[in-house]
């Protein structure tokens, strides 16, 4: 057991430090150029079709929203990494780390603007909705089939079963240190809640998300705003902190540069997934006008996640004046930083948000796994077998912890991100070429652009955007 736990373990370092780090940076600069900097360009658009998308979301009857698709993936998103994961980053690479996990988010956003577009653009129908995602799009674009179902087998793997029960392990044992509750108690109660909203289906998953994301996110950058608004004479000085550590001599000079560069990039990466498979398998099921207007979203979803969350996080930690001699990592650094800025009320809070951010990111991974088990063409029994699965792993996680399960887990979501790489280097063009269609019309002063996949030259295998299709959202 110990061999093959150093041998995956060794897997894991060449494909996430050799690898998929290079890949995902190069990639992301290459689609920021090949798009013009849409990051950019296209920023208060953004706030604009999200605001449209959740207006609409209580109007559009048995269909997903934008908004609601965006909830999907940012419930997936943020997780208990963006509370402990952060610190973490902190304490082994230093508070220069969070700059280089600011720029890998700005530049991985264009990766995922590709991506969520390409979701858009070979999404299938659904009933009343829609789903798809990189294993639709590996067998539509590319005629893929074997690719396809590859990709749905790893992403089920990783996030309809072992990263749920990673969630579940980490709020049974945040709830256990903190109030001293049995672990199967916490874990019987996620498994319940779990069921009640996933054995509903994506609509159901779709108002939770909708409902739950906004509350607890915005309770959480409120409560850092009032931090930094009470700490605001040491602000200049901790902005002064990241950017010295992040080019400083003394890091160079120690030889610290690359590793703290490392896992600040890491870090970006494991909580935006930018580039990496997951989110457009949210992003596919909204019901919009023009697959761009999701991919633009989906960006913002990526901004909402690390320059936002994960720094809000950031900031707790480096206004507590003695976090670097604490002896403290992970959630425990955390509880402590923020208790010493809002009091013992701090222990409550971190602990309520560690099991919001746990159960909303439980209901996005399984979702994940859903629609990829229904690209297999699972028929409703097993959709339901599978639920009664993912259910089990939480109750699983919530109870014990098995190092191998989640060091493979890492295995597969690195060659789950290296297909999905592939895939949407092959495919780009199409994401380029709508993204101009896109363009094109808002600047002939249209509102809400159409798109109609016969304007885009070479796009085949389109299921929902030819022109009869398009005809009804006219109308």
């Amino acid at each position: 057991m110990e061999i093959l736990l150093k041998l995956i373990d060794s897997l894991n370092t060449f494909l996430w430090s050799y690898i998929l780090v290079a890949a995902l940076i190069i990639l992301g600069v290459y689609f920021t150029f090949k798009t013009k900097f849409v990051q950019f360009r296209y920023f208060k658009e953004m706030f604009r079709l999200l605001g449209d998308g959740a207006s609409k979301s209580t109007k559009a009857e048995g269909k997903v929203s934008s908004f609601q698709a965006f909830c999907i993936s940012t419930a997936s998103r943020v997780g208990t990494g963006n509370i402990a994961g952060i610190a973490i980053a902190i304490v082994s690479g230093g508070p220069g780390a969070i700059f280089w996990m600011w720029l890998i988010a700005i530049v991985g956003s264009a990766s995922s603007f590709v991506e969520s577009t390409l979701a858009q653009i070979y999404k299938v129908k659904d009933g009343t909705s829609f789903r798809g995602g990189p294993a639709y799009y590996m067998e539509q674009g590319l005629n893929k089939k074997w690719m396809g179902v590859t990709f749905a087998i790893l992403i089920t793997i990783c996030f309809g079963f072992v990263f749920n029960a990673v969630q579940a392990n980490t709020v049974s044992a945040a709830f256990s240190n903190a109030f001293g509750i049995d672990k199967l108690t916490m874990g019987i109660t996620l498994a319940v809640l779990s069921a009640a909203v996933i054995f509903g289906g994506v609509h159901r998953i779709a108002k939770f998300s909708e409902i739950i994301v906004p509350i607890f996110a915005g309770l959480y950058i409120l409560v850092a705003i009032f931090i930094i608004v009470t700490n605001i004479g040491q602000l200049p000085g901790v902005f002064k902190l990241i950017f010295e550590s992040a080019f400083g001599l003394r890091e160079v000079t120690m030889g610290t540069m690359g590793g703290m560069m490392l896992i600040g990039i890491k870090r970006g990466l494991f909580s935006n997934e930018a580039g990496m498979g997951s989110a457009p398998n949210a992003a596919a099921t909204a019901d919009v006008s023009h697959p761009v207007s999701q991919g633009l979203i989906q960006v913002l979803g990526v901004f909402t996640d690390t320059i936002v969350i994960c720094s809000c996080t950031a900031f707790i930690v480096l206004l507590y004046p003695t976090y670097a001699q604490s002896g403290l990592t992970g959630i425990e650094l955390t509880q402590a930083a923020l208790s010493s800025h809002i009091g013992p009320i701090g222990n409550i809070f971190i602990a309520a948000c560690i099991f919001l951010f746990a159960f909303t990111s439980i209901i996005g991974n399984y979702y994940y796994g859903e629609s990829n088990m229904e690209f297999i063409k699972l028929n409703k029994k097993g959709i339901n077998i599978f639920r009664t699965l993912v259910i089990g792993m939480v109750l699983f996680g919530s109870l014990t912890k098995v190092e191998i399960v989640w060091n493979l887990a890492d295995v597969f979501m690195g060659l789950m991100a290296i297909i999905n790489l592939i895939a949407i280097v092959f495919l780009g063009k199409y994401a380029f070429m709508a993204l101009d269609d896109y363009t094109k019309q808002k600047k002939a002063g249209i509102k809400d652009p159409i798109f109609d996949a016969s304007n885009i030259e070479g796009l085949e295998n389109v299921e929902c955007w030819n022109s009869k299709s398009v005809k009804k959202k006219i109308v």
